[in-house]
């Protein structure tokens, strides 16, 4: 932890010392909500978001905040080991070429609904969920857009990895839309002191609309999973067409938007965790780096500090239009031709996912020694964007 901040009714903890004053107003929102617990942490890759800084952590008594986990509900992380010690360019650009045939990339999607056995069950029975879930079918196993990603990745140890990093889609936007609008509702109806600009609105547990709401926020984080594994699935296929048969370890998968109960100083909270990762003692997770920079297997310290969680990746330092703005071209393609990384800049538009952008992930990792510990380094040798 870098420092605490003390001027709010909770105290807001740091793990980083260079919070823009935009996420820094927001961290001071959620640590002065009357149903707040304890304190407001904020990981080293913060940075603002909608309602609340992407990279932070909201525990609550009584209510739950759709806002505080957010439109890309069960959005995360899922990476695989192979067994293959090595792979060649040459074979990293046929698997990327046969990939782009079976996964669709950002607005693109599936003709067709997909197998549906893949599908959560349940949905028949969730009002918003079963509106979107024929779009829904037609975008399992499709990457979606923004710093989603498909990595192929060298491990430290040896041998080839795949990561990927997606979400829910349509269906969990849909989902979150329609629940923030009605706690919006709600919340001006009964004149909360939680006002619209905060855009932290929030369900009291007890109602009907608040127990719809996880129910169908945990069929999304359950989608999301069902998207990353098919694609995974695809990966594997791509990969295997052009270098033979080979061996896999068993996926690892993150969420870093989603709200779940939790344990935490003796009490019963409802942890809301929005671009952050739990990391209880000795819980597998992944840290990725900026597009040509390194990730990170990570095992978990459980620090109660920071409600046993830790970063979701490298952060931005830049905005979007900013990094458009601001950055140069030509120096951010020689920076990954000189990494040797077959990457996804080509033209001034996709400078907001180029390296530049992001924060520097050493230094966000050194942020956090107290909350997860490094089992893997993970070096950049092809990716795939939207």
């Amino acid at each position: 932890m870098k420092k605490v901040v003390s001027t709010e009714k909770l105290p807001i903890k740091l793990w980083l010392s260079d919070l823009e004053d935009g996420a820094l107003s927001q961290a001071k929102n959620l640590a002065n909500l009357p149903f707040a617990f304890k304190h407001i942490p904020i990981m080293p890759d913060s940075h603002q978001g909608y309602g609340m800084p992407i990279g932070s952590i909201l525990a609550t008594k009584g209510v739950v905040v759709p806002n505080a986990v957010g439109v890309d509900i069960g959005c995360g992380m899922c990476a695989m080991r192979t067994n293959l010690p090595s792979i060649t360019k040459d074979e990293l650009k046929k698997t990327l070429a046969i990939a782009r045939t079976l996964i669709p990339l950002g607005f693109n999607w599936h003709e067709e609904a997909q197998d549906l056995a893949l599908m959560p069950e349940g949905h028949e029975k969730l009002e918003i969920v079963s509106r979107a879930f024929t779009k829904g079918a037609k975008q399992l196993g499709t990457l979606g857009g923004g710093n989603h990603f498909i990595e192929i990745q060298k491990g430290s140890y040896g041998y080839i990895w795949i990561m990927i990093h997606s979400g829910s889609r349509a269906l969990g936007y849909t989902v979150a839309k329609h629940y923030n609008d009605l706690a919006v509702r709600i919340n001006q109806r009964f004149h909360s002191v939680v006002t619209k600009k905060m855009e932290l609105a929030f369900l009291p547990v007890e109602t009907k609309e608040a127990r719809d709401y996880i129910v169908e926020m945990n069929y999304c984080i359950d989608y999301a999973l069902a998207n990353r594994k098919l694609m995974m699935t695809r990966m594997i296929e791509a990969l295997k067409d052009v270098v033979g048969e080979f061996e896999c370890d068993e996926i690892i998968n993150k969420s870093h938007n989603f709200a779940a109960w939790e344990n935490h100083f003796g009490e019963n909270v409802l942890v809301h965790r929005k671009g952050a990762t739990r990391a209880y003692t000795n819980e597998l997770g992944m840290i990725p780096g900026s597009q040509g920079s390194n990730s990170y297997i990570v095992k978990g310290l459980g620090n109660e500090q920071s409600f046993k969680s830790c970063s979701h990746g490298a952060g931005r330092k830049l905005g979007r239009k900013a990094a458009q703005r601001q950055l140069n071209l030509e120096e951010e393609i020689k920076l990954l031709n000189r990494k040797g990384v077959i990457h996804a800049i080509r033209h001034a538009s996709d400078l907001d996912e180029a390296t530049g952008a992001y924060k520097d992930i050493d230094i966000v990792m050194d942020n956090q020694k107290d909350l997860a510990e490094i089992v893997v380094k993970l070096t950049p040798l092809a990716v795939l964007k939207g």
